[in-house]
């Protein structure tokens, strides 16, 4: 029986922006994902599926509905509690890398670990230079973000993203801003992080990036399900 790692249950999110503009960005939302699944959430701007991102990365709450992580409801958890379990349990990559300009590629990726009681300076430069090892970069480890290429740049980012051994690593458009082939590259190294067992959840408006994940949800004006085939090519 496959171990759910996180399920979302009627989630919805209502944003308000006055004058009866509000915008209801999740429509009771259902979303179980498995341990081991490489999962993509695909549709157009606006569709609602950032908003689900952040509400599963633990970044953002819902208005209604219940989020379970490894089958324990953390809806209603506290904002420390909810701290502890994005710091230690999720990673979180953005399209824009929000790398911090003044620290070298490796001080980057050590960052998240300075948050976790009981890791010595000493391990969190071991940990971060395994980590740059793995997504080739090792040779880049004392270079500042803006001496990196986007590319290089986002796979600083991954790394920073598995730094604390996430139990779920979580993607926000991960190469949207990079041209075809070094959005290859870093597919390529998501591929290869979740035959090693990574569970991953990504966003993306791209079909080409969607088709090499294991499961596709397609997202419209805030509700989701789940797509098969050459469906999720169809448009919205």
């Amino acid at each position: 029986m496959e171990k759910i790692i996180i399920e979302a249950r009627g989630l919805t999110k209502t944003y308000k922006l006055g004058k009866g503009n509000d915008v209801q960005a999740l429509r009771g939302v259902d979303l179980a994902i498995p341990e081991g699944d490489f999962a993509t959430l695909i549709g157009s701007s606006g569709s609602g599926k950032s908003t689900l991102l952040h509400i599963l990365g633990f970044m953002d709450r819902p208005q209604l509905g219940e989020l379970f992580f490894d089958g324990r409801l953390v809806t209603d958890l506290s904002e420390q509690a909810m701290t502890q379990i994005r710091s230690t349990a999720v990673g979180f990559i953005f399209q824009s890398f929000n790398l911090i300009p003044s620290l070298s590629a490796w001080e980057n990726v050590a960052f998240p670990a300075w948050f976790v009681r009981g890791t010595s300076a000493t391990r969190r430069r071991e940990r971060a230079m395994e980590l740059l090892r793995l997504v080739g970069l090792e040779d880049r480890a004392q270079h500042r973000p803006g001496e990196l290429s986007g590319g290089q740049r986002q796979r600083v980012a991954i790394a920073r993203a598995l730094v604390n051994r996430p139990r779920l690593l979580l993607a926000d458009e991960p190469t949207g801003n990079l041209d075809s082939t070094t959005g290859a590259q870093i597919m390529e190294l998501f591929q290869r992080l979740n035959g090693e067992g990574q569970t991953i959840v990504m966003v993306t408006h791209n079909p080409e990036i969607a088709a090499q994940s294991k499961s596709i949800y397609r997202m419209k004006d805030g509700s989701l399900r789940r797509v098969h085939g050459g469906e999720f090519f169809a448009a919205d």
